[in-house]
């Protein structure tokens, strides 16, 4: 895609905590002249992100089915998808899988058809399709058949423990977001990986990461230390 041209980024996931904050940072960003947000409804905005007239549109949709959203992506070159379960444990594994394989393989899908040359995915650390873990098994499925639609540049975010300001889902996370920040300095090497990140700064740095493009040199995958650089380049 030629550097000068317009871009337009469209994103899934846009409700959801980490999504909320990639979208005040494609907001702001001077790269997108226009936002689009699809889901089963519109994102709500932070109060201090201002919005240029006409940058955003926000389409409510039925995530299920690429039919309902198909004709809002073409003109867009950038797609960023955050689409996910908050709590897992509380659907059936199979629509769990549904809704962050299934829909967000049709999403990205339909984004190349469409014409989308650039690709962000948020996923998870150790992702892997082999794995003995049903989470992981599912997000490396997710990867592998997101990158055989050959994005001339794909970028896949594993984080690992998200930190968000709000206990929402009940005493284990309460305890995870007590303890997990403390580990940070214990995570070294290969585990450097597993550090927690705060969601503000996972969100920025997918956005920040999608504005900045880059060559289109294929897929490749970020992890907490390519977080940490991102966010140093601002």
């Amino acid at each position: 895609m030629d550097q000068g041209a317009v871009r337009r980024v469209v994103s899934l996931g846009a409700t959801g905590p980490v999504g909320g904050h990639v979208l005040a940072e494609v907001l702001g960003s001077p790269v997108f002249a226009a936002v689009t947000t699809l889901g089963r409804r519109p994102a709500a905005l932070p109060p201090a992100v201002v919005v240029a007239p006409d940058k955003l549109a926000q389409h409510v949709v039925d995530v299920a089915t690429s039919d309902s959203y198909r004709q809002y992506l073409p003109g867009h070159s950038d797609a960023i998808c955050t689409l996910g379960v908050g709590d897992p444990a509380k659907l059936p594994r199979e629509e769990v899988w549904r809704i962050e394989v299934d829909y967000v393989v049709a999403f990205a899908s339909a984004c190349r058809k469409a014409g989308v040359e650039r690709f962000s995915l948020m996923t998870s650390v150790g992702s892997d399709p082999s794995s003995r873990s049903y989470f992981l098994k599912m997000k490396g499925t997710l990867e592998e058949q997101v990158k055989a639609l050959g994005f001339p540049r794909l970028r896949i975010f594993r984080p690992s423990m998200i930190l968000t300001p709000e206990n929402r889902y009940g005493l284990s996370q309460a305890v995870t977001l007590s303890v997990w920040p403390k580990l940070n300095w214990v995570l070294q090497g290969p585990l450097r990986a597993t550090r927690g990140i705060r969601v503000e700064d996972l969100g920025r740095a997918i956005g920040l990461d999608a504005a900045r493009g880059g060559r289109d040199d294929g897929a490749r995958i970020y992890t907490w230390d390519d977080f940490q650089a991102i966010l140093k380049a601002g």
